[in-house]
């Protein structure tokens, strides 16, 4: 299972993360943040359960690009 958390309110808008991960991210035309899909709010914070592991690499990709450090990604 991957487990991957995103800080949007901490969002620049760089577009690093939809470039590496387009299946997972995202970028809202209303406010030029990055969008974790298929999640909802939780107090700031985004999270997506995966039992897909094929996209570790994308998501871990897109982790270490981030300028701001608001993802995380864990494999279980």
């Amino acid at each position: 299972m991957v487990i991957v958390t995103l800080q949007r309110k901490k969002c620049i808008g760089c577009n690093y993360c939809v470039e590496l991960a387009p299946k997972q991210f995202q970028m809202s035309k209303k406010d030029g943040k990055c969008v974790l899909l298929h999640t909802k709010d939780k107090k700031g914070f985004f999270t997506l359960k995966s039992p897909d592991v094929s996209i570790h690499e994308n998501v871990l990709k897109a982790k270490e690009a981030c300028p701001v450090n608001i993802i995380s990604v864990k494999l279980k």
